[in-house]
């Protein structure tokens, strides 16, 4: 009688929801004092994310979802996966949202809550979880990243000279950096002028002064991945040795043993620190199907944070913008860092007025074969990886050619992302970029802030000639970039790449360029090889270490009514292998940085459109 009881009260349960107040649609309240044996109404909500997913499977595609999620944290060790199955279409969309005012918290992570105990030379050490069998490379104390052990702490060493086949070794000077007794966690960070190496330390002869790593310094391919085809003397640090964890934020973990040290902050209270580990290496990943119109999945007013990503055994040999030479087989396919968030085939996903930080990765990637989705209103930072990233490249094969090739339909078009800010990505990955925009079509990225960040700030196409793909008509308008190129070179505020008809890149504001680390120059804009019919117009430009424009290897394009300021004896546009003549030139304003009145004008010109911007991103 009782189970017939509980059948009733689900029958009835389920008629008011679909039933109620006159329209089918399903609510579920979702909070972390929830439980999963509930009915999921506002009173009895349920307490995991999975359950709520298992949930919609039954009503997807049928009738309108409503998720309704409490404030509180969420864990996931897992990434909850939405498929055909779970997603919405236009008439029946579902919503994840939240009506509080203090966002709802999706982690990847884990807190560990054992006691601390004191170490010597400043360090305290932890005990990993007994049931915890990964391994992390970041580790986030009291809300931020802390500095994995690290020599030297802020700024870099320079190799000697390169070894005898440029690639597996170095030589470097005496007392360098402290001798390590164990090695074998050892990572080298070695940079090129726009991408970095990571990879293990094989072996160290300390009398030869010569380190040697476990494969290639660099990507296979191009060929110029060399140790010394960039600067001269180029930069490196070393990561991860109990002997580098000597100034307060630093940490290391001894897997073997199972600890964790760490040499705390000024006034920090060691017991009270709340320690998160990531576990998950993705959050969200949506696959639709790409024969169906489905997608409409809305994520509104929520955080997402804490994911994981370790090294290829052999390596990081980063080439552009996170992709990468994994070196684990003989093809020279390039590898792509993955996003906390995956979307492919899916039309109209939004995430509007959410946060995504603390990744091992990338922070959100719409990548195959979507359309209409949209990041808008968003906080995107402390980002390990690019911070957003649209479409794909040209490896993928359809039918054994080249997608873009045999099957162009399957561009990812008509995506957006605006009004939102995008700040401290490649926190491991110094190659990434805010945003980055493959071979993809109707891209509109606009009334964003960009900045502080190691490389360039908008990265768009992803063909190096004349070739035609499916790019065309991207836009990039009244975005305001500041504060990037601050490790590598050889981009730019906003890299701009191939044949891409019907492209405008206009009304953007570009400053602070000014570190200029590398072999190549950087600037407020490159236009790099195979630019073609782009419209270059009403962008300003200033304090630039280079030229505010810089175009290579370009075809015909045209530069109108924008305002460069540059510096003494620094040509505002710089035009290499390409023909002057083939850039059409109108009405821009050049002003000199040694110019007070030069200076005024800019301010005045610059002042209510940086304002406009910011009023419209929703931090």
């Amino acid at each position: 009688m009782k189970q017939n009881s509980s059948i009733i009260k689900v029958i009835l349960f389920l008629f008011f929801i679909l039933f109620g107040c006159g329209k089918e649609e399903l609510q579920i309240y979702i909070s972390p004092d929830g439980n999963d044996g509930s009915f999921g109404d506002i009173e009895n909500p349920i307490a995991t994310l999975q359950k709520v997913v298992e949930i919609t499977k039954s009503y997807s595609g049928e009738i309108p979802i409503t998720v309704n999620i409490a404030r509180g944290n969420y864990y996931l060790t897992k990434p909850l996966i939405f498929n055909s199955k779970n997603l919405g279409n236009k008439e029946n969309p579902i919503d994840w949202k939240t009506n509080s005012l203090e966002k709802p918290i999706i982690s990847g992570g884990i807190r560990i809550t054992t006691n601390w105990e004191k170490e010597k030379n400043g360090l305290w050490s932890l005990d990993l979880p007994s049931d915890y069998k990964g391994k992390f490379r970041s580790l986030f104390i009291n809300g931020k990243r802390s500095q994995r052990a690290k020599h030297p702490d802020s700024t870099y060493l320079r190799i000697v000279k390169a070894g005898d086949d440029d690639r597996t070794n170095f030589y470097f000077k005496e007392d360098d950096f402290p001798i390590v007794k164990d090695i074998k966690n050892l990572e080298l960070v070695l940079f090129h002028d726009w991408s970095i190496s990571r990879t293990n330390v094989k072996e160290i002869d300390w009398k030869k002064l010569n380190l040697k790593v476990v494969d290639s310094i660099g990507a296979r391919s191009p060929s110029f991945f060399t140790i010394s085809n960039w600067e001269k003397n180029p930069r490196y640090f070393l990561e991860n040795a109990i002997e580098f964890c000597d100034s307060p934020g630093e940490w290391y973990c001894d897997f073997e043993i199972r600890k964790i040290y760490y040499y705390p902050l000024p006034n920090e209270n060691i017991n009270e620190m709340e320690v998160v580990i990531p576990v998950s290496d993705k959050l969200i990943q949506i696959i639709g199907n790409k024969n169906l119109d489905d997608g409409y999945l809305n994520f509104r007013n929520i955080v997402f944070e804490h994911t994981n990503w370790d090294l290829p055994e052999k390596g990081y040999g980063g080439i552009q913008a996170c992709m990468f030479d994994s070196r684990e087989s003989k093809d020279l396919k390039w590898s792509k860092l993955p996003g906390a968030i995956e979307i492919d085939y899916a039309n109209n996903v939004i995430f509007e007025n959410c946060e995504i930080r603390h990744t091992g990765g990338t922070g959100i990637w719409i990548r195959e074969n979507n359309k209409n989705c949209k990041i808008t209103n968003s906080y995107i930072h402390d980002i390990s990886g690019n911070g957003v990233a649209i479409g794909e490249g040209q490896d993928r094969l359809v039918d054994n050619i080249p997608w873009w090739k045999s099957n162009p339909k399957e561009v990812s078009f008509n995506n957006a992302i605006t009004n939102s800010l995008i700040e401290n990505c490649g926190t491991q990955f110094y190659g990434a970029v805010g945003i980055w925009a493959g071979l993809v079509s109707n891209t509109v990225i606009e009334g964003n802030e960009i900045r502080d960040l190691p490389y360039t700030g908008i990265s768009i196409g992803w063909m190096w000639d004349t070739i035609s793909t499916p790019s065309k008509n991207n836009f990039i308008n009244s975005n305001y970039i500041h504060h990037v190129m601050n490790k590598l070179s050889d981009g730019g505020g906003i890299y701009f790449l191939g044949k891409q008809p019907g492209s405008k890149i206009t009304n953007n504001i570009i400053h602070d360029v000014t570190i200029n680390a590398g072999r190549a120059e950087s600037n407020g804009m490159f236009l790099d090889e195979g630019i073609t019919e782009l419209e270059v117009s009403n962008n300003i430009i200033y304090n630039i270490a280079r030229s505010p424009i810089r175009f290579h290897k370009a075809s015909k394009n045209i530069v109108e009514n924008n305002i460069l300021m540059c510096g003494e004896n620094i040509p505002p546009i710089r035009y290499n292998r390409t023909d002057e003549k083939d850039i059409v030139k109108i009405n821009n304003t050049v002003l000199s940085v040694n110019s007070e009145s030069d200076q005024n004008e800019l301010t005045v010109l610059t002042v209510k459109r940086i304002e406009e911007i910011k009023n419209k991103i929703n931090k």
